[in-house]
């Protein structure tokens, strides 16, 4: 019997191919690792403009703009504090493990040659805007929590400030070369903590100290144009196997295993989520489905590279179930988390980071660790406490900043301007002339 139940988690798969290269044993460069990991970058930067479609789509028609805006506007902000100072914060030298030093700003240092600590068959200058990557789609995910309400000047304030303080050093615990929670054994293949808990649990601080929208909740407040929404959520389901594979930092076994994991989890995710509603609510929604497919995706990304295919689909009926409720308590509990940044991103982060505390196998990735489903209770507890500690760090810091921003700039556009549109009143144009 248990060794059916390994057999069923582990996807039942022999592992008959390399899990690493050649190259990567020698720590030369490997072209066929290099362009794996630059297609990888270019894949995880096609997400935010999927995400700038998935979130406008989803918004009212006079603050569809506003809305891209932010998410395309991420691209520029991160990018640049990344190459300054952001990528040396986060990999660069530990410093007592808490944060990287100023060693590699304005990239000095970070050439063709590989990082052994990182990716040693690839440059190091590609490893870096692979993460770089990742570092713009985290805050522009926060968005979604204050869409149709915040100044442009207060989110660009908030993002360059929340980029430095809080992802950096979370960044750094987790992947960085000395990390505490590394060194405490936490796992994250792709980001559930660095990414999708720190983003969902801001986003929660922000729509709680924000406040709601004109109108929420007497108001109907429906998605505009849902086919948009539907093809941002493509674009994201197409980049998120840059985003999980391309983590392997390698072409070859380990990248296979997790492209299959992300896809089983997201497609069990938008099953489950599609039948709940349809039973709950007597339909089946388009907007539930896109909706499925990204608390799927969130959720399979800390454990892709540590489950099989089985362990896969269950942590994506998982996510289906518990995002789905996530969503539809929300309005019971008070909150306007516009576009549900907290109930996708932030529950999903925690749901998966959980279950590869239960469903990590040494099998799938021998540098990981057996989670407790295979006699490893160690990295469950590991799991729980990286989980605590990010979501009080994110809660409090974001919580700070945005009191800080409310202060000095103001985070709220004002009334008429809020009835207006964000188009109008932040950028002076309008998404559709009819």
């Amino acid at each position: 019997m248990k060794k059916w139940i390994i057999c069923l988690f582990s996807g039942a798969v022999v592992l008959s191919f390399p899990l690493t290269s050649h190259a990567q044993a020698t720590g030369k460069i490997d072209t066929g690792d290099t362009a794996f990991v630059l297609i990888s970058a270019a894949l995880v930067m096609l997400m935010t403009p999927g995400l700038a479609l998935f979130y406008g789509g989803m918004v009212r028609r006079k603050n569809v703009l506003g809305t891209i805006m932010q998410s395309f506007f991420t691209i520029a902000i991160v990018s640049i504090q990344w190459v300054l100072l952001g990528y040396s914060l986060s990999f660069g030298p530990d410093v007592h493990g808490i944060i990287g030093s100023l060693d590699w700003a304005g990239l000095h240092g970070v050439g063709v040659a590989p990082n052994p600590d990182y990716a040693p068959t690839v440059p190091h200058i590609a490893f870096m805007i692979y993460q770089a990557m990742f570092a713009v789609i985290t805050p522009a995910l926060i968005a979604g929590a204050f869409a149709e309400r915040i100044k442009f000047s207060a989110f660009f304030l908030f993002t360059l400030l929340w980029s430095t303080i809080v992802y950096d050093p979370i960044a750094h615990w987790i992947w960085g070369a000395g990390g505490w929670l590394k060194n405490m054994g936490v796992l994250d293949f792709a980001g559930g903590i660095v990414v999708h808990i720190t983003s969902g649990i801001s986003a929660l601080a922000a729509a709680l100290l924000i406040g709601k929208r004109k109108g929420y909740p007497l108001e109907t407040i429906l998605p505009h144009n849902l086919p948009m929404t539907v093809i941002g959520a493509g674009l994201l389901w197409f980049g998120w196997f840059g985003f999980n594979a391309g983590s392997a930092l390698a072409s070859g076994g380990l990248s296979a295993m997790a492209f299959v994991a992300t896809h089983t989890s997201a497609a069990s995710a938008t099953l489950i989520w599609v039948v709940i509603e349809w039973l709950h609510r007597g339909k089946p929604t388009m907007f539930g489905a896109a909706t499925g497919a990204i608390a799927g995706l969130a959720t399979i990304t800390p454990a892709s590279g540590f489950v099989g295919p089985m362990s896969a689909l269950a942590i994506g009926l998982l996510a289906g179930a518990f995002c789905y409720l996530a969503l539809n308590i929300k309005s019971r509990l008070g909150y306007d988390d516009s576009l549900d940044a907290f109930g996708v991103h932030g529950i999903g982060g925690i749901i998966g980071t959980l279950a590869t505390g239960l469903l990590a196998q040494k099998l799938i990735n021998p540098s990981g660790a057996d989670g407790l489903f295979f006699g490893n209770y160690r990295l469950f507890i590991s799991q729980a406490m990286g989980i605590l500690i990010a979501v009080i760090y994110s809660f409090v810091l974001t919580a700070l900043l945005l009191k800080i921003i409310d202060w000095t700039i103001g985070l709220r556009v004002s009334m008429e301007d809020e009835v207006e549109g964000l188009d109008l009143s932040q950028h002076g144009e309008s998404g559709y002339t009819l």
